[in-house]
């Protein structure tokens, strides 16, 4: 009797024959009417009863769950219900979702044919990493009477971890293997490389390095020659993530030390696919989850593993630590993309002289963020003096913004500087950029 649930149709039922009764104090006449509604009520639902308990296994479902949620992206999850029953049922799909979603009225309405399979899917957005745990599978099943419901429960319990976003990483490597990557406006060039690796060689034209004359060449042809090499791969990429405090602040439900770990995801499946080396640490009071820089096969599941259980804490991070860390441990010129936050101009210039010390040994790309609301705000039209003032002081922040770019800039430091929802175009555009450019 515990899987037993009386319908609303019941009581609406029997909230008519109350009416009834009731009319039967002014109308005699509607007594003998109430009692055959009544009785009529009880057996039907007496009926409904025996359609929906006489079978055992009258519905048959499954949840089918992906290996792993991809943080901040939108995540099927499938249904698959069959209604073995001689009759069309009535189901109400109630699936207990893990409690960082808040969804606290999921209810699924399917009407399903005798003896067919129904699926459908809806689909979950998480907003932070870590374990998600996922209750029964509950279908409330009613013949076409409806009186009655009797609940099926599947999957008892299931538990599914939430990594740093995944499932667009083909969608970027598409873009950047084009012959021409513009999201931002940024066309992907040849560049001749000055590595051993041999390519062919050519005749020489003005422009041409005269140090790679081929003497043996030129004295077979009786013109000069000159050897060219491909564009040098392997090098070094490693991306250090700020887990300080000013990462903590959230926009559109994740915080920017998500966004960070996101775009550091793609961008290693990019570096990768590119043939080079992808690295990354992560530093707050101290330097931590090192992945020395390498191409192997399971490197991007290695930085995966690393960046999952990365949170954020309150703690102003220590650049002085990072930079005698990176000094030491990556020796050979790479390119570092650091993911942090500076709100302030005096807020760089306190880190500005390790940012300098490690931009002498390396090529340093600054990423940091613009906020969306104060864009949002400066956007706007006022209509009233304090809509006015709040656009002036959003200014005022942008404007400092401006001056940290060019304060790093006057140092040789590149920026990429964005809003969080366009951080994963931008850091691989700047790398494609710094690529063609041949600049590491």
């Amino acid at each position: 009797m515990k899987n037993l649930y009386i319908n609303t149709r019941f009581f609406f039922a029997l909230t008519g024959v109350g009416m009834l009764y009731v009319l039967a104090f002014f109308f005699p006449f509607f007594m003998i009417v109430a009692h055959i509604l009544l009785l009529l009520c009880f057996l039907m639902a007496v009926v409904d009863y025996l359609l929906i308990f006489n079978q055992k296994e009258g519905i048959l479902a499954q949840r089918i769950l992906p290996e792993k949620l991809s943080n901040g992206d939108e995540n099927s999850v499938k249904i698959d219900v069959k209604n073995n029953y001689g009759f069309t049922i009535n189901a109400r799909i109630i699936d207990e979702i893990p409690f960082q979603f808040q969804k606290r009225d999921f209810m699924i309405k399917k009407q399903i044919e005798s003896g067919k399979n129904t699926y459908f899917q809806y689909t979950l957005e998480p907003k932070e990493r870590g374990e998600y745990h996922f209750g029964s599978l509950n279908i409330y099943a009613s013949s076409p009477v409806g009186f009655i419901s009797k609940r099926f429960k599947f999957q008892k319990d299931a538990n599914l971890p939430s990594y740093p976003s995944f499932i667009h990483l083909r969608k970027y490597e598409l873009m950047a293997l084009q012959s021409e990557f513009l999201l931002g406006g940024i066309k992907k060039i040849r560049k001749l490389g000055h590595t051993m690796e041999f390519e062919q060689i050519k005749e020489y034209v003005p422009g041409d390095d005269i140090r790679t004359i081929n003497w043996k060449a030129t004295s077979k042809t009786n013109r000069l020659m000159v050897n060219q090499f491909q564009d040098e791969k392997a090098q070094r990429i490693f991306m250090l993530i700020d887990k300080g405090r000013t990462m903590k602040m959230p926009f559109n439900g994740l915080s920017l030390l998500d966004y960070s770990i996101n775009a550091t995801m793609a961008l290693s499946h990019i570096i990768l696919k590119k043939g080079d080396r992808a690295g990354m640490m992560t530093f707050s009071k101290k330097t931590e989850n090192k992945i020395a820089a390498e191409n192997k096969s399971g490197q991007l599941k290695k930085i995966s593993e690393a960046l999952y259980n990365i949170n954020t804490n309150f703690f102003e991070s220590d650049f002085n630590r990072l930079y005698q860390d990176v000094k030491y441990s990556i020796n050979q010129r790479s390119l570092i993309l650091l993911f942090t936050n500076f709100e302030t101009l005096d807020g760089l210039n306190r880190q500005l002289k390790y940012l300098r010390g490690i931009a002498k040994n390396h090529l340093l790309v600054v990423v940091f963020f613009k906020n969306a609301e104060l864009q949002t705000l400066i956007h706007k039209n006022p209509e009233s003096m304090q809509e006015i003032y709040d656009e002036i002081i959003a200014e005022k922040f942008e404007f400092e913004k401006k001056l940290i770019i060019q304060e790093l800039r006057k140092y040789g430091i590149y920026t990429v500087y964005t809003l969080p929802e366009n951080l994963n175009i931008d850091v691989i555009n700047k790398y494609l950029e710094i690529k063609a450019r041949g600049i590491l």
